[in-house]
């Protein structure tokens, strides 16, 4: 069997997404931590529902399955690198913008954070939601464009009567 492959207009738009994605969540990382020193602040009250914290994730989503090895640091990397992959090829085989943008944000945050791992073994997390000692995980944009491309997904998957790819 052959995989096919083929650039469509979708596929371009949904890599250029993946890049935008990338490169506003690696700017607010470079921000919060090389310009506005957040490991310096602590936590910063923001709102009384919102504040700013800096927390190192050595774990996968909500701060599951944390690796204190450099060997788990890499299976993580490497485990994340295969679903970019797989992101990938999907991406250049997709015939909807939706499906191209959803695809495109989920790879921007996925590789977000794979630099976050190789950089500094752990991804930087800054964003704390809470209510009346109710706390939310600790999160980052790279996380928001997974969620948003997650949520992309299941709404076409709903919603989308179009024949898609």
């Amino acid at each position: 069997m052959r995989l096919q492959l083929s650039w469509s207009v979708w596929s371009r738009a949904g890599f250029v997404i993946a890049a935008l994605a990338l490169g506003i969540n690696e700017v607010s990382k470079w921000w919060l931590l090389k310009i506005y020193d957040i490991d310096s602040r602590g936590i910063v009250t923001i709102t009384p529902f919102f504040d700013l914290t800096l927390i190192w994730n050595k774990g996968v989503s909500y701060g599951l399955f944390q690796q204190e090895t450099v060997i788990g640091r890499y299976f993580l990397i490497g485990i994340t690198l295969l679903i970019a992959g797989f992101l990938v090829v999907w991406l250049m085989r997709v015939r909807s913008f939706l499906i191209a943008a959803a695809i495109g944000l989920i790879l921007g945050g996925a590789l977000g954070n794979v630099i976050d791992r190789i950089q500094y073994g752990a991804v930087a997390d800054f964003f704390s939601f809470h209510f009346r000692g109710f706390y939310w995980y600790v999160f980052n944009v790279a996380d928001i464009w997974v969620v948003a491309g997650a949520g992309l997904l299941i709404y076409d998957s709903l919603f989308n009567k179009a024949p898609n790819e």
